[in-house]
């Protein structure tokens, strides 16, 4: 697991782009994503982007590869499975990539499904990852997620790296995947890792501050993980009965306790802190980072405090865009179509496989 070193207290988040110091040498903010008036509030981008009000228009768009999909299972060692979905489009160019949900979302998460379906109009060969114990899955490995378990995710890129040789892998994740992504990255060079790019939407900087961003906003998201959490939690007591009983923590309804607890019974952490510490990626998180990579995220984003972004480790791989409006993962322009930040990431897939070419030609002609 990754260093358990002290930390500073959670700092509140400033709030609004007007109390923001913004600091021109790490990021300025991006002007490309202009939603409309009537779609720049930060709560409705957020909460449009992973609701069912798109669902009709997203699930008849993406009939394509949800049609295509075989379901792979993964073998990440030490006996430890992951489930993953693969599309194989009729014009694959043969480039492999890997989209990797959100906390408590899945393969079948909308704004997953949307993506792949750009992904897989290009050409992509489009692998859609569950993480341990989201999506339909509880049952594949006895013990629990959490979120430094880093290691699945790089067992599993290691497996699809295997179906796809020569082939480096393009990765784009949301959220706490975006996180777990740009963890994984920053280790590929020991993990032996090939990857093209690495894209990562509104992903989970300092987990602690995080936490606090959720007490702090609007009621509504602390219930929706709260909810999600509990029905992930009973499906896992449902298939491994002898294991758990969660009946104490659902009383709980308390995001910050519930962590709490679920960190002292089931995992070596010593306390909340430590384990908030484990899969934070400021700091010196992402110094070991050198493949390429993208963080796309928004200063109005209610649950990723965009100060944090200048606790970064300023890799000279690593690209920001900052962006004014877009709340956590929305970049919505309308109700309907891909969003802004979908043909962003299948934009920097291509120009990474463009500049890899490139390179190698240039090799070549040595």
């Amino acid at each position: 697991m990754e260093s358990r070193g002290r930390r500073q207290q959670p700092r509140r988040d400033p709030g609004p782009l007007k109390d923001f110091p913004l600091r021109a040498v790490l990021f300025r903010p991006d002007e490309d994503f202009q939603p409309p008036r009537w779609l720049r509030n930060r709560h409705v981008q957020s909460m449009l982007a992973s609701t069912g009000a798109r669902r009709g228009s997203i699930m008849q768009r993406t009939a394509g590869v949800v049609t295509a999909e075989k379901e792979v299972l993964l073998d990440c060692g030490g006996g430890v499975r992951l489930q993953s979905f693969l599309s194989s489009p009729a014009n694959s160019t043969g480039r492999p990539a890997v989209i990797l949900h959100g906390w408590e979302g899945s393969a079948q998460s909308l704004y997953i499904l949307s993506l792949a379906q750009q992904l897989f109009d290009r050409g992509f060969e489009v692998v859609r990852l569950n993480l341990r114990d989201h999506g339909e899955t509880h049952h594949l490995n006895r013990d629990l997620f959490h979120s430094c378990r880093l290691s699945d995710v790089i067992g599993a890129l290691l497996a699809l790296q295997a179906l796809f040789p020569g082939r480096p892998l393009s990765l784009a994740g949301f959220s706490l995947g975006g996180n777990f992504l740009l963890r994984a990255a920053a280790q590929a060079g020991d993990a032996g890792l090939a990857i093209a790019k690495v894209v990562a939407v509104s992903p989970v900087l300092d987990p602690a501050e995080t936490l606090v961003a959720l007490e702090q906003s609007f009621p509504g998201y602390q219930l929706y993980f709260v909810r999600k959490w509990m029905r992930s939690l009973v499906k896992k007591q449902a298939v491994w009965p002898d294991a758990y009983d969660f009946k104490e923590l659902g009383r709980m309804a308390d995001l910050r306790r519930m962590t709490a607890e679920l960190v002292r019974r089931f995992t070596d952490f010593p306390s909340l802190e430590d384990y908030l510490n484990g899969y934070s990626i400021t700091g010196r998180g992402l110094e070991p980072l050198k493949v390429p990579a993208r963080i796309i995220t928004s200063l109005d984003d209610p649950i990723i405090p965009a100060h944090s972004l200048q606790r970064l480790a300023r890799a000279a791989s690593l690209q920001l865009t900052v962006t004014r409006h877009g709340g956590h993962c929305g970049f919505l322009e309308r109700l309907s179509g891909p969003s802004w930040v979908e043909r962003r990431i299948v934009e920097e897939f291509d120009s990474a496989v463009l500049a890899r070419e490139e390179r190698a030609s240039v090799l070549e002609n040595v």
